[in-house]
């Protein structure tokens, strides 16, 4: 866990990084934390010359140089390399030991400047005070970072989440200029979040693309896909009835590995059920009910399969693959850290699929009951308007119907006596 105060001024940073650890160890979640500190406190002495820019530019002297000459006599200098066979070494030169570590002799330390040798105290002023241990920066601002473990047996976001209750006041009355910002993990878990957020609709947006090609509909790639939305619940009501925490990425990996097993379990229902109706005839009705019997046997086949296989990974169950194939030893053994980081994926497929295979045999047919039925609904409703649409637009208007008369149609010429006589005797 990490706590960023931003600002400028460090000794006012360090005296809000100093109360906000304060407010934390007052307050109950302290014992759940190892480690609480801040980079601000780790001050340590130094020496500080103040060089007197007026005095230093009256003998052409500039604080650069008044600066050089001091680290020069503590630090020292490279004046040249010693070299013996193939080894190298630097030659520094500094003052004495003794005279390093009295502060008075600095007062006899002079400065080169033009030919001339200024003497150091004309110019400049030193004191041992305390300094910082470092000076953090993030995006050009001044930073001062407080951070701790979580202790062993606590989950981190509940006991992030109870310092951010500890710390809610003192966050809405710092300064003007100053923030308080929580980063670190929480910033990894974000980003995190984001990214399976992203690849998850990625993948409903590809699967569904494939529906519609293969169907050649829009209406039941929405049934395939409302199941595989609707069996997130189910890893969110395992997750509950086993008590693990919802771990960001090995159980955002599940949700996205089970929407493959969800789908090929509803494409395999539905596509029977349409075969059923288009190749043998059969009604809505009795095709869901024969398709749903038929289809039972391999939609358990995969959910049990499923579920079986990560059953070890689960529990956390480990063998040693070597001793087994070497020495017929394979030393079976619970737990591990492996089982921390799987397990959560593990758990999060073997409950979704269990409750999606109740999705796949219940709500699919339903669903697919219904939608046929607002299908047959819209097309009865939309033909009625076209037959009762199609005679006021054939229709035109008689002249009788706006005040001329009607004009008889035309008779027929009466056949000549020779052509009667004719065909009298032919009949």
């Amino acid at each position: 866990m990490n706590i960023e105060i931003v600002g400028e001024d460090p000794e006012r940073l360090r005296t809000l990084a100093n109360r906000a650890i304060d407010l934390i160890e007052a307050s109950s979640v302290y014992p759940r934390l190892v480690g609480l500190e801040s980079d601000m406190n780790d001050a340590r002495p130094e020496l500080r010359v103040d060089v007197d820019r007026e005095k230093a530019g009256l003998y052409g002297l500039s604080t650069n140089e008044v600066g050089f000459a001091v680290r020069t006599a503590i630090n020292g200098i490279e004046a040249a390399k010693y070299r013996t066979g193939n080894d190298e070494y630097d030659i520094m030169v500094r003052l004495r030991e003794e005279d390093r570590s009295d502060l008075s002799a600095l007062g006899d330390l002079t400065v080169v400047a033009d030919g001339q040798q200024v003497p150091l105290l004309s110019v400049a002023k030193w004191a041992v005070d305390e300094g910082y241990g470092s000076i953090q920066r993030k995006d050009m601002d001044r930073v001062a970072t407080i951070s701790a473990e979580v202790a062993a047996g606590f989950n981190s976001n509940a006991v992030r989440n109870q310092v951010e209750q500890v710390l809610a006041g003192f966050s809405d009355g710092l300064p003007p200029g100053y923030a308080m910002r929580f980063t670190g993990e929480q910033e990894e878990q974000q980003e995190a979040m984001s990214f399976l957020m992203t690849a998850f609709m990625a993948a409903l947006m590809l699967i569904a693309l494939i529906l519609v090609s293969q169907f050649n509909s829009v209406v039941k790639p929405i049934i395939i896909l409302s199941s595989v939305i609707m069996s997130t619940v189910g890893v969110l009501v395992g997750l509950l009835v086993f008590r693990m925490p919802f771990v960001i990425i090995m159980t955002g990996v599940g949700v996205i590995s089970l929407a493959g097993i969800v789908v090929n379990n509803a494409i395999v229902l539905i596509d029977y059920i349409d075969v059923l109706r288009k190749r043998d005839g059969m009604g809505r009705r009795e095709a869901l009910v024969q398709g749903g019997k038929t289809r039972l046997r391999p939609v358990l086949l995969t959910a049990f399969t499923t579920a079986l296989g990560l059953i070890p990974l689960a529990i956390g169950l480990n063998f040693d693959f070597f001793g087994l194939f070497a020495s017929l030893s394979p030393e079976f053994y619970w737990g591990g850290e492996q089982a921390a980081w799987w397990g959560p994926m593990a758990v999060a497929v073997i409950v979704g699929i269990v409750f999606a295979t109740f999705l796949t045999l219940v709500l699919v047919p339903v669903l697919y009951s219904l939608v046929d039925d607002m299908v047959v609904y819209f097309k009865r409703h939309y033909s009625r308007q076209e037959e009762v649409a199609r005679p006021l637009i054939d229709t035109d208007p008689q002249p009788s119907e706006i005040g001329f008369p009607a004009v008889p149609p035309p008779l027929a010429p009466s056949p000549s006596p020779e052509v009667a006589a004719s065909a009298s005797a032919r009949s």
